[in-house]
């Protein structure tokens, strides 16, 4: 029977060709220094910020006008270093390396006046960059598994409960070109969302595509969702109920939470 990998090994079987998104969460997660995220090519440094980040291949971003772009071109396919430094929660000093790189494409970003696509291909990956790596992607692994537990029960949001979910009572909704209302959120689990309306608000066709910010001290959450039913009650709210996309910020809010009435029952009011 053939031994199973273990350390860095065991994270580039499971993970090795998958990449990270660098969103706002991923970045503060990792604990990218994004003050300390470089490109040296050739005599040139360049401050950059990870777009998405691999085991083997890396997209990053920086600020470029169309004539640094033209000139950096040369530069294809030859050597270059990536200095990156992690400050990763739990550790007191930075995680610093500088790794040789192929540079594989310079390009501007779609849509994005001045702003540079630079795609490297790593010679070798550190063990340590690859623990970093493996360890976040094996966390977002946990987290997908509890937005599935999560979404089958509700949170009736009352005082009580926004408090112990660090919840500030302030939510707003908004729709492509509409400018944001707020909403005042009744219910709540990883996966849906029951919120009511002043009276006069639209009453939203099922299948809508809508935007929700929902405020708490640990994160301001930002959540696409689909409206499931909406009506209009006696006294004129408007009742809504969406499904909401996966929100990691969010899954991790109501994970605490849950954790929090386990360790005191009382408090999960239902």
């Amino acid at each position: 029977m053939a031994n199973m990998p273990t350390g860095p090994a065991q994270y580039l079987a499971r993970f090795g060709e998958q990449s990270i998104a660098c969103s706002q969460y991923a970045l503060t997660k990792l604990g990218i220094d994004r003050a300390h995220c470089f490109l040296k090519i050739d005599e040139y440094t360049i401050l950059c910020v990870p777009f998405q980040f691999g085991f083997k291949r890396s997209l990053f971003l920086a600020s470029l006008s169309k004539q640094e772009l033209t000139f950096f071109q040369r530069y294809v396919n030859g050597i270059v270093g990536l200095s990156i430094a992690f400050n990763p929660a739990g550790r007191q000093d930075p995680i610093k390396f500088f790794i040789r790189c192929n540079l594989a494409t310079v390009g501007q970003m779609k849509g994005r006046e001045n702003v540079g696509l630079l795609v490297v291909d790593f010679k070798t990956t550190p063990d340590d960059l690859i623990n970093l790596l493996g360890n976040f992607l094996e966390g977002q692994d946990r987290i997908k598994a509890l937005f599935e537990d999560y979404g089958k029960t509700a949170i009736k949001i009352t005082p009580e409960i926004a408090k112990i979910m660090g919840y500030n009572m302030y939510a707003t909704i908004t729709e492509p070109d509409k400018e944001a209302r707020r909403i005042q959120i009744f219910s709540l689990s990883t996966k849906t969302t029951e919120h009511l309306e002043a009276a006069g608000a639209q009453q939203r066709k099922p299948g809508t595509s809508v935007a929700y910010q929902l405020y708490f001290k640990k994160y301001r959450i930002s959540v696409a969702g689909t409206v499931e039913s909406a009506q209009i009650l006696p006294q004129g709210l408007v009742r809504t109920v969406a499904a909401l996309a996966f929100s990691p910020e969010l899954v991790e809010i109501i994970d605490d939470y849950w954790y929090t009435s386990r360790a005191n029952p009382a408090a999960a009011l239902q």
